[in-house]
């Protein structure tokens, strides 16, 4: 499932595409599980809009609209990529891609397109007229500070790495960059979260910061499907100290990767560099 790192490479990439165009006409398939709100009342609200911004909130990209006249727009276009989720920025002329669930036709003559094999992705729309805008389900890993950081994991009596991955504590960290920061903070994944040191989770803070703004300059991991806006493969798993790495020596230390399951999730980790 694409993380922060991919999710915000989309968004900056259909952003610099699309910002300022007008929304001509939407148009959804008619597969049910890829919509939160009903393709009809989608396509009604979409029709004639202004993209105004692009941007991400955890792992939702967040379209920002502007009615002609009103400004701005009474709703948010919310995607989620789910596991194998694309937003594709192609031309009219370019054939549809198959598992195309939503195109948008924009007045550059391109479209932006919804590409969902699994079906696992969400589109929808948030309302902003009487309510705040999206926020998302928890706090933001990059500009959270590092107290606030801290008191997310007190008491906690589930692992570091079940916490990590808890989308209402921290928003937009999933299984690679919780494995990746882990081990550059030397903490075993499945140490109580609320038995850890505040020095230690300072160090896994400032690690969490570190690796998702790495891995958003080397345009995400593409282990998968994940691809950006233009179709083009992230590099960051060329980094990768300890992610899909099980057997091969640890980068640091020379140590056997190990594997297990945690948490639900395959999880890797240097049993030598973390405690």
């Amino acid at each position: 499932m694409p993380e922060l790192p991919e999710v915000e490479t989309v968004a900056q990439g259909v952003n610099d595409r699309t910002q300022g165009q007008r929304i001509l006409s939407a148009v959804f398939s008619r597969a049910r599980e890829p919509f939160k709100t009903d393709p009809e009342t989608m396509s009604a609200a979409l029709a004639g809009q202004r993209i105004a911004r692009v941007h991400r909130v955890g792992k939702h990209i967040v379209f920002d609209l502007e009615t002609p006249h009103r400004k701005p727009a009474a709703h948010q276009f919310i995607v989620h990529l789910g596991m194998t989720g694309r937003l594709l920025y192609s031309h009219a002329d370019i054939p549809i891609p198959p598992h195309t669930h939503g195109r948008l036709t924009l007045s550059s003559g391109y479209e932006l397109r919804f590409v969902d094999a699994r079906r696992f992705g969400r589109l929808g729309l948030h309302t902003v007229e009487h309510t705040e805008p999206f926020r998302g389900p928890g706090s933001e890993p990059l500009t959270i500070s590092p107290e606030d950081f801290c008191a997310l994991f007190r008491n906690r009596k589930l692992s570091i790495k079940a916490a990590l991955l808890n989308q209402k504590l921290l928003h937009g960290v999933g299984n690679i960059y919780a494995d990746e920061s882990l081990f550059r903070a030397g903490i075993r994944p499945t140490r109580i979260a609320g038995s850890i040191s505040h020095p230690r989770l300072l160090r896994l803070h400032a690690a969490i910061q570190t690796v998702l703004r790495h891995a958003i300059e080397l345009g995400g991991s593409s282990v998968s499907d994940y691809v950006d806006a233009d179709g083009v493969r992230g590099f960051f798993q060329l980094e990768h100290r300890v992610y899909d790495r099980a057997g091969e020596p640890c980068r640091d230390c020379g140590t056997e990767i190990h594997k297990i399951v945690h948490a639900g999730r395959g999880t890797h980790y240097c049993p030598k560099c973390q405690r």
